[in-house]
Protein backbone atom coordinates (compact mmCIF):
# COMPACT_ATOMS: atom_id res chain seq x y z
CA UNK A 1 0.00 0.00 0.00
CA UNK A 2 1.44 3.31 -1.04
CA UNK A 3 0.42 5.57 1.71
CA UNK A 4 1.97 3.68 4.33
CA UNK A 5 5.36 2.91 2.32
CA UNK A 6 8.62 4.74 4.01
CA UNK A 7 8.93 6.89 0.88
CA UNK A 8 5.23 8.14 1.03
CA UNK A 9 5.46 9.29 4.61
CA UNK A 10 8.31 10.52 4.84
CA UNK A 11 7.42 13.21 1.47
CA UNK A 12 4.07 13.59 3.36
CA UNK A 13 5.67 15.05 6.72
CA UNK A 14 8.09 17.13 4.25
CA UNK A 15 5.33 19.02 2.61
CA UNK A 16 3.21 18.83 5.52
CA UNK A 17 6.31 21.10 7.09
CA UNK A 18 6.71 23.65 4.35
CA UNK A 19 2.90 24.01 3.98
CA UNK A 20 3.21 25.05 8.51
CA UNK A 21 0.29 22.56 8.24
CA UNK A 22 1.41 21.21 12.22
CA UNK A 23 -2.03 18.36 12.24
CA UNK A 24 -1.03 16.81 8.85
CA UNK A 25 2.60 16.83 10.13
CA UNK A 26 1.85 14.89 13.53
CA UNK A 27 -0.62 12.22 11.21
CA UNK A 28 2.77 11.12 9.76
CA UNK A 29 4.58 10.43 13.20
CA UNK A 30 3.59 7.90 15.85
CA UNK A 31 1.75 9.09 18.86
CA UNK A 32 5.36 8.23 20.98
CA UNK A 33 7.40 9.45 18.48
CA UNK A 34 11.06 10.53 19.13
CA UNK A 35 13.37 13.34 17.72
CA UNK A 36 16.82 12.95 18.33
CA UNK A 37 20.31 14.80 17.57
CA UNK A 38 21.95 12.19 15.05
CA UNK A 39 23.93 9.80 17.96
CA UNK A 40 23.14 12.23 20.91
CA UNK A 41 20.38 13.74 22.80
CA UNK A 42 16.62 13.03 22.61
CA UNK A 43 15.20 16.41 21.45
CA UNK A 44 11.69 15.74 21.69
CA UNK A 45 8.95 12.74 22.41
CA UNK A 46 5.69 11.88 21.84
CA UNK A 47 3.18 14.62 19.55
CA UNK A 48 3.05 17.30 22.66
CA UNK A 49 6.11 17.80 22.78
CA UNK A 50 6.95 17.45 18.57
CA UNK A 51 4.15 19.85 18.29
CA UNK A 52 5.85 22.65 20.45
CA UNK A 53 9.00 22.19 18.56
CA UNK A 54 7.04 22.54 15.27
CA UNK A 55 5.08 25.20 16.32
CA UNK A 56 8.17 27.68 17.89
CA UNK A 57 10.18 26.68 13.97
CA UNK A 58 6.63 27.41 12.05
CA UNK A 59 7.05 31.47 12.91
CA UNK A 60 9.55 31.97 10.92
CA UNK A 61 8.10 33.46 7.61
CA UNK A 62 10.51 31.73 5.44
CA UNK A 63 10.66 28.56 6.62
CA UNK A 64 11.15 25.71 4.09
CA UNK A 65 13.35 22.86 3.73
CA UNK A 66 14.61 21.96 0.11
CA UNK A 67 15.09 17.96 -0.48
CA UNK A 68 18.38 17.61 -1.88
CA UNK A 69 18.68 13.79 -1.44
CA UNK A 70 17.07 10.63 -0.69
CA UNK A 71 18.12 7.26 0.02
CA UNK A 72 16.12 4.52 1.22
CA UNK A 73 17.25 1.05 2.94
CA UNK A 74 14.01 -0.71 3.67
CA UNK A 75 12.14 1.14 6.23
CA UNK A 76 14.71 3.90 6.43
CA UNK A 77 14.85 6.56 4.53
CA UNK A 78 17.51 9.26 4.93
CA UNK A 79 17.27 13.00 3.48
CA UNK A 80 19.46 15.62 3.03
CA UNK A 81 17.84 18.79 2.89
CA UNK A 82 18.58 22.72 2.94
CA UNK A 83 16.39 24.12 4.67
CA UNK A 84 15.57 28.05 4.68
CA UNK A 85 15.43 29.96 8.21
CA UNK A 86 14.72 33.10 10.07
CA UNK A 87 17.70 33.55 12.57
CA UNK A 88 17.95 36.09 14.79
CA UNK A 89 21.05 37.80 12.39
CA UNK A 90 18.98 37.56 9.17
CA UNK A 91 17.54 35.24 6.55
CA UNK A 92 19.86 31.75 5.79
CA UNK A 93 20.32 28.39 5.81
CA UNK A 94 21.38 25.32 6.48
CA UNK A 95 22.55 21.96 5.79
CA UNK A 96 20.49 18.53 7.19
CA UNK A 97 20.84 15.41 7.65
CA UNK A 98 17.49 13.76 8.43
CA UNK A 99 16.85 10.02 8.87
CA UNK A 100 13.59 8.67 9.41
CA UNK A 101 12.68 5.21 11.02
CA UNK A 102 8.95 4.16 9.25
CA UNK A 103 7.24 1.40 11.63
CA UNK A 104 3.76 0.62 10.78
CA UNK A 105 2.94 3.38 8.52
CA UNK A 106 4.11 6.74 10.91
CA UNK A 107 7.49 7.97 11.54
CA UNK A 108 8.73 6.32 14.99
CA UNK A 109 12.45 7.80 15.39
CA UNK A 110 13.82 10.50 13.23
CA UNK A 111 17.62 11.89 14.00
CA UNK A 112 19.25 15.14 12.69
CA UNK A 113 22.24 16.50 12.03
CA UNK A 114 22.65 20.07 11.30
CA UNK A 115 25.59 21.68 8.87
CA UNK A 116 26.41 25.17 9.51
CA UNK A 117 24.47 27.99 9.28
CA UNK A 118 24.74 30.74 6.71
CA UNK A 119 23.33 34.07 7.00
CA UNK A 120 22.40 35.48 3.48
CA UNK A 121 20.95 38.70 4.22
CA UNK A 122 21.46 40.74 7.93
CA UNK A 123 18.41 41.77 9.43
CA UNK A 124 17.69 45.17 9.45
CA UNK A 125 17.32 47.36 12.69
CA UNK A 126 14.48 49.71 12.74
Amino acid sequence: MQSTSPVYIVQEQLEAYNAKDIERLLNTYAVDAEHYALHGELLAKGHDELRARFIARFGEPDLHAKLMSRLVVGNIVADAEMVTRNFPEGLGSLEMLCVYEVVNGRIRKASFATGEKAVHSAKQSA
